[in-house]
């Protein structure tokens, strides 16, 4: 709460009067409820894949089946008959068979390791805060009391 002196000067017709007035003026103040946010690391344990070459043997019956196959079949149709189709599959077999026995070299998941991740979150929290709100200013005049209010 806070006084001042007002000083107000009348002017009439005759030598200027002059009054002390006594003003009082309050603050008023409200709680307002506000959400704040705030950043916390959070952390997890977590499986990250481990890579390697893996070689595994080669498939030699597989390779001559899936060669006798597309062997006969191309013998066929560039010949035309049967003994075309004999001719091929027998060289698609032996040709299969080769490539298929050679071992085959792949990248392959061939375990796991446990990796911490952390991570920034965003939380927030209600927070009650005390603000200006408005002023109230009062005064005696003349016998006459007056209020009003204002912002600063």
């Amino acid at each position: 709460m806070k006084n001042i002196m007002l000083i107000t000067a009348l002017v009439v017709a005759s030598p200027a009067a002059a009054e002390t007035v006594k003003a009082n003026v309050e603050d008023r103040y409200k709680n307002i409820t506000v959400s704040e946010p705030f950043t916390s690391q959070e952390c997890v344990m977590v499986n990250v894949p481990v890579y390697g070459n893996v070689t595994t043997q080669g498939d030699a019956a597989g390779g001559a089946l899936m060669g006798m196959i597309i062997g006969g079949l191309l013998g066929k149709g560039v010949t035309g008959d049967d003994s075309g189709a004999a001719a091929g599959a027998v060289f698609g077999g032996l040709v299969g068979a080769d490539k298929g026995a050679k071992p085959k070299t792949s990248q392959q998941v061939t375990g796991y390791r446990q990796e911490r991740q952390c991570t920034e979150v965003t939380h927030y929290k209600k927070v009650t805060k005390t603000v200006y709100d408005y002023s109230v200013i009062t005064w005696t005049q003349g016998g006459v009391k007056y209020t009003t209010t204002f912002d600063k």
